[in-house]
């Protein structure tokens, strides 16, 4: 019999998401997404980490920037259980940030400029869509 997973344990078990995960932990958001949810997380891999500049995912992991770096995060989370097919159904989606994120279906499902590679991957409180792109809100796309 399978094991299921909440949120934050699937994506370790998967093996691409270390810097989600150190980024998760400095935010102090492990527990949050070990909740009940249910959460849809639009989870960026380490490649999609490795886009950032260095120095400002170092900066952006430092205790001083915890708030910064939580607001990031929760902007990747959108409440609720949403599947790629519902997501792909709307143009928009408020994050728990409080943010939209734009939503389009050119060349696939694509959430700002990130795209979804892949979609529908079960936890046990929610669904992760696994994307090429971290997503910035508005005030720290100027620190990106």
């Amino acid at each position: 019999m399978e094991t299921q997973f909440d949120i934050i344990d699937t994506a370790l078990s998967a093996g691409s998401f270390s810097t989600l995960a150190v980024a998760l932990g400095a935010a102090g958001l492990i527990e949050a997404l070990r909740g009940d949810g249910p959460f849809t997380v639009f989870a960026p891999t380490d490649e999609a980490f490795s886009k950032i500049p260095p120095d400002i995912l170092s900066e952006l992991l430092q205790p001083e920037n915890k708030q910064e770096l939580a607001e990031i995060l929760n902007y990747h989370v959108l409440p609720g259980k949403v599947t790629v097919h519902e997501v792909a159904n709307l143009d928009s989606a408020t994050t728990l940030q409080g943010q939209p994120l734009r939503i389009s279906r050119q060349g696939g499902v694509k959430v700002n400029d990130a795209s979804v590679i892949a979609p529908d991957v079960e936890a046990t409180n929610g669904v992760i869509h696994i994307i090429d792109t971290v997503l910035m809100p508005s005030a720290a796309a100027a620190v990106a």
